[in-house]
């Protein structure tokens, strides 16, 4: 089953947005897994590649991502 046309817009945005601040961080999977496992979330390095790799992701997962990664905010121009 696909996604919207916007709803797919609005997801690519959000898994683009989140690969470009790892890249820029040199925050690799495997090291995001570990960060996200300390703050109690349970992800593998091939679970976040596939969830980014479709760009369909709970919003948990957006807003645990960012707090590791230590993002104060995102505003919407920016995705």
């Amino acid at each position: 089953m696909s996604m919207p046309p916007k709803e797919k817009e609005w997801a690519d945005k959000a898994r683009q947005f989140l690969k470009a601040e790892l890249k820029r961080r040199s925050v690799s999977y495997k090291e995001l897994a570990e960060r996200l496992r300390v703050h109690g979330l349970e992800e593998t390095e091939s679970g976040i590649a596939s969830k980014l790799s479709r760009g369909s992701f709970a919003v948990t997962f957006f807003l645990a991502t960012l707090a590791v990664l230590e993002m104060e905010g995102v505003r919407l121009e920016d995705l």
